[in-house]
């Protein structure tokens, strides 16, 4: 039942975040795709900090972008998790986006559930002057035993 309900109250974080972000403001259009392959990690219970390496595609013309990465959570985390992949819809304000405008540091809502196999999902806004949010496109694929909720953090270099 605990369990239940923190999936609950994670989803409902990652809902209010990704809602305001595509309602609000100049009109935001996904201009290609963030994949990352996530270190395995411990949780600290208060929080915890695990390293990855990430590609963004873009839609249209333009060459891959690679990033390293460092996604950080304060609230809820205790567990081992084994590492794993997620993906993220890039949006960008006006549909423009330059050249390395995802490095920056993001900040969002964030939840994740493992016994075994792991979903988790990550929703972010900021990058170059905050104009780009990442949404979660597929869950975040993940081996361990984990439960971790709570505001995360991310920078890309």
């Amino acid at each position: 039942m605990w369990i239940a309900k923190s999936i609950a109250v994670s989803a409902l974080l990652v809902t209010t975040l990704i809602l305001p972000a595509s309602a609000q403001g100049p009109v935001r259009t996904q201009v290609g795709v963030l994949r990352c392959q996530l270190a395995p990690t411990v949780g600290l219970i208060v929080g915890s900090r695990q390293r990855m390496r990430c590609q963004f595609r873009p839609s249209g013309p333009g060459p891959i972008e690679n990033y390293a990465g460092v996604i950080t959570r304060l609230g809820l985390d205790v567990g081992i998790s084994a590492g794993g992949r997620l993906a993220w819809g890039v949006i960008a304000r006006s549909g423009r986006y330059t050249r390395r405008a995802l490095a920056g540091t993001y900040v969002g809502a964030s939840g994740d559930i493992a016994l075994g196999l792991g979903v988790g999902a990550n929703a972010l806004v900021g990058g170059s002057n905050r104009s780009i949010a990442l949404q979660p496109l597929s869950v975040e694929g993940s081996v361990g035993v984990n439960l971790a909720l709570g505001v995360a953090g991310l920078t890309l270099r």
